[in-house]
């Protein structure tokens, strides 16, 4: 960290460009402040300008990734890959949106019209469906950004946003919406158990809502509801459809 701290914030950005250097450090699970303090001083330091993409013209502060920068990253027309944001060799990037300071790993599809927040961290082999949005979580310094962990499954048009967790091969079917204040309540027992800010590994999840009380009324609140568990006997692939339909859930 005393090393980084002498890095001027151009520098930490290009490094985080490279991949060499992550918003969230897997290995202590914790968010590396300074990463997410040299991508505001940039924002703020830098003026917007005419840029030029191809054909494609944008004003703004950072630029688009350069080809260069996205080796073995297939980038269908219509995908915006920001500058500062890391994707691994292998992913897929439909016409959807990489925020700066984002990381997406290998294997995983950001899928059309799919957003994927400032600072937030797809992990291997994540789906993220059409029309996701994946928040983006760049002030306070210390707030975690939102977490997608290898394997999941995120099903049309969920959003997850305020630094909220996804489990390894979790599955989120179409519509969930997680926020930092959202119930996450697992139903698969005698007893409702509720949770919040992350979804545990494997858990299967469709929209849900619970009654909460109000001066005008009993009103009912969206919530998210556990329950099931992905086969381990399915095979991965196949099991991010079937693990929604063995609940009779619509994909």
């Amino acid at each position: 960290m005393s090393e980084m701290q002498n890095k001027s914030p151009a520098e930490i950005l290009e490094l985080l460009d490279r991949g060499q250097v992550r918003v969230w450090d897997p290995a202590t699970n914790s968010v590396n402040a300074w990463a997410k303090a040299a991508i505001i001083e940039m924002l703020k330091s830098t003026p917007a300008q005419p840029l030029d993409a191809g054909v494609f013209e944008y004003f703004d502060k950072l630029p688009v990734k350069k080809r260069a920068s996205l080796k073995g990253v297939r980038v269908v027309p219509g995908a915006v890959v920001r500058y500062g944001s890391f994707i691994e060799e292998g992913a897929i990037i439909m016409p959807g949106f990489v925020n700066v300071g984002a990381y997406v790993g290998s294997g995983s599809m950001v899928d059309t019209w799919a957003t994927v927040g400032s600072c937030a961290q797809i992990g291997r082999n994540v789906h993220l469906s059409g029309g996701v949005g994946i928040g983006g979580v760049l002030e306070p310094a210390q707030a975690a950004p939102v977490i997608i962990e290898d394997g999941a499954f995120i099903g049309s048009r969920c959003i997850v946003v305020e630094g909220v967790r996804v489990g390894k091969e979790a599955v989120l079917g179409a519509g969930v919406v997680l926020t930092a204040s959202t119930k996450i309540i697992d139903v698969r027992g005698a007893a409702p158990v509720e949770m919040k800010g992350i979804v545990p590994d494997r858990s299967v999840v469709i929209p849900g809502s619970v009654a909460k009380k109000f001066p005008a009324g009993e009103f009912g609140v969206p919530c998210a509801l556990i329950i099931g568990t992905r086969s381990a006997s399915t095979d991965l692939k196949t099991s991010l459809n079937s693990a929604l339909r063995d609940h009779q859930v619509a994909v």
